[in-house]
């Protein structure tokens, strides 16, 4: 961890790094209270701060609520020889983590190091798990026998351990997601969150709180305030999926923080200092979207750093049976399912099939015919009629608008991830295309 200590008396200052030193951290000291806020702004990411209660001209309170504002995830520990029950309430009342009384042994400064590591370590998890609510499900990963997906994964293991931001490129469902937080796990950051956000899932003004928080009254709702989800990320990795579909008013923010780390909450104007690494993803030509003018040129310069580009699914035949084999054991898994192989021809369906939904449909298909399963084996007639190879319409063949029609609704319905995505590919309203399925007995 990166420990700040603050004390204006240098022997002091000298006995706390010494002995967090021999526990193998890093230590940055500083004597008052403007060294401490310079330090946090410009050394960024420190986990951990000993606070003097009282400095020589300043109040370790009052420097303590300066420090949180900067550095919102920062774990304070107050120090003093003054303890009394009124000054340990208010500092918790303020933000911190403990109190220690002077004077103070490295045992007693280990111990509270290592309960801060854990508390840190579990706020972490908590966030990466609400990440995970929106991710991919465990059952899909990146190992593959495909050069062209080998190759990405080598460019993207080499990047992992820098600061760049990479953009991640490639059609809906090809594991981009997957990439990124694989990214995080191989970089330094890895012991920090994971955060994702999906720009085109709620309104400009909703997602400029949920990136960058809130404070209280700043909008009719704002009830109390709200850090935002790149005070979550502060030490790890954001990720920004689908970033093409981000609002021009929040790329400027975006541009800001990637530039000068610096980021404000909706409805206040001190700025904030966000260390963060950025991923972005994005199924979107971001080129043709700056030449139209929906995207910052300027951003996308600063976004594409490093970039990957994920192979479809058709493009990695290969990789069909031992995704499908994967898949298949965590669904009947979850359901109870004796069903624990794929017959012959319906994996050779499977090779066949174009996939135009990527892994996203893959593991649809997968899911559903587990669930219609009724033996041992997943067969041919368990699968999904768009994936049978008894399907043969074509666009220009002898078979009526209907039969195309109805095709055409199993393969979006199959790629999408929910029927109100599936509706706007299609260009019609849910319920019908909800009273279309029933029809269609899907």
């Amino acid at each position: 961890m990166r420990i700040l200590v603050v004390d204006d008396e240098r022997n002091i200052r000298n006995t706390f790094r010494l002995a967090i030193e021999s526990f193998g951290h890093d230590v940055e000291v500083a004597s008052n209270a403007e060294a401490a806020v310079q330090l946090l702004k410009t050394g960024g990411g420190f986990d951990v701060a000993f606070l003097d209660l009282k400095l020589s001209q300043e109040s370790g309170l009052d420097l303590l609520s300066a420090m949180i504002e900067v550095s919102p995830r920062l774990t304070v520990v107050m120090v003093t020889a003054y303890a009394s029950i009124e000054t340990a309430v208010e500092a918790m009342r303020r933000g911190a983590f403990d109190y220690l009384p002077k004077p103070c042994t490295p045992e007693q400064i280990r111990q509270l190091l290592v309960r801060a590591e854990k508390t840190r370590r579990l706020e972490n998890r908590v966030a990466e798990l609400e990440s995970r609510l929106s991710a991919e499900p465990p059952d899909i990963d990146l190992e593959t026998g495909s050069p062209a997906m080998q190759k990405v994964i080598d460019v993207a293991s080499r990047a992992a351990p820098s600061e760049a931001t990479i953009l991640l490129l490639g059609e809906s469902g090809t594991g981009k997601s997957v990439m990124a937080r694989t990214i995080h796990q191989q970089s330094p950051r890895h012991g920090h969150a994971f955060v994702t956000v999906s720009c085109p899932s709620l309104s400009r003004e909703l997602l400029e709180s949920e990136l960058f928080g809130h404070v209280k009254g700043a909008f009719t709702g704002a009830l109390a305030d709200t850090w935002g989800k790149v005070a979550a990320a502060d030490g790890g990795t954001l990720f920004l999926d689908e970033i093409g579909d981000l609002p021009l008013e929040v790329q400027s923010r975006l541009l800001r923080l990637l530039q000068e780390r610096e980021y404000e909450r909706v409805g206040e104007t001190k700025p904030r200092k966000a260390n963060v690494r950025v991923i972005s993803a994005t199924n979107h030509d971001l080129k043709a979207a700056v030449a139209q003018g929906r995207f910052r040129e300027d951003l996308f310069y600063r976004l594409n750093v490093i970039s990957l580009t994920l192979p479809p699914l058709r493009e990695r035949v290969v990789d069909i049976r031992r995704l499908a084999g994967r898949m298949l054991a965590f669904f009947a898994g979850h359901s109870g399912k004796p069903v624990s192989k794929l017959a012959p021809e319906a994996q050779a369906a499977l090779e066949a099939h174009p996939w135009p939904g990527n892994l996203r449909e893959l593991r649809n298909v997968i899911e559903r015919a587990v669930i219609l399963s009724t033996g041992d084996s997943i067969g041919v007639a368990d699968l999904a009629e768009s994936v049978q190879p008894s399907s043969e319409l074509r666009i220009g063949g002898r078979f009526t608008l209907e039969a195309i029609e109805n095709e055409h609704i199993r393969g979006v319905i199959a790629a999408a991830r929910s029927l109100d995505e599936a509706a706007e590919v299609l260009g019609i309203d849910p319920a019908t295309l909800y009273r279309r399925r029933r029809k269609l007995d899907l």
